[in-house]
């Protein structure tokens, strides 16, 4: 099994977390996340849930995290040049730029033509990046700047 493969596995078993209370960018689990990237609660999550999700996963398979611990997306994707592809392979963590500083990422789970189906931390129904709950989605890879290989 890749650590890509793990990591899915463990981001997969999180799906329904959801914080407590909602939109609050708090709760036991979504702290857990926080706490791994050494952010306390009331921040955005969802490059949390992806670091603690690949952390778990790496130390399940005694590897090494190729991720930073940063609980920002821009500044995943800026630090981890040798990571970046431009087409999705599943367990990969796809990056979303906004265009003010903010962003939005999860992982590939599969791959359908022009849809990439997700595993999403802080994350909603509508799909926002400011939800609050872990989740599955589905979203044009039109809609994604660039995806990083575990």
């Amino acid at each position: 099994m890749t650590l890509a493969q793990k990591t899915i596995e463990i981001a997969t078993a999180q799906i329904g977390i959801e914080e407590i209370p909602r939109n609050s960018n708090a709760g036991p689990e979504v702290e857990i996340y926080l706490r791994s990237v050494g952010l306390g609660k009331g921040y955005a999550w969802c490059m949390a849930f992806i670091y603690w999700c690949t952390q778990k996963a790496s130390l399940q398979m005694n590897a090494k995290n190729p991720l930073k611990k940063t609980g920002g997306v821009l500044d995943q994707y800026h630090s981890r040049p040798l990571l970046v592809k431009k087409t999705p392979q599943p367990g990969d963590v796809f990056i979303m730029d906004f265009n003010n500083g903010t962003g939005h990422a999860g992982f590939v789970e599969k791959i359908a033509g022009n849809t990439i189906y997700t595993i999403e931390g802080n994350t909603n129904d509508s799909g926002g990046r400011e939800g609050y709950k872990v989740a599955r989605r589905k979203r044009d890879i039109k809609t994604v700047k660039a995806f990083l290989r575990l």
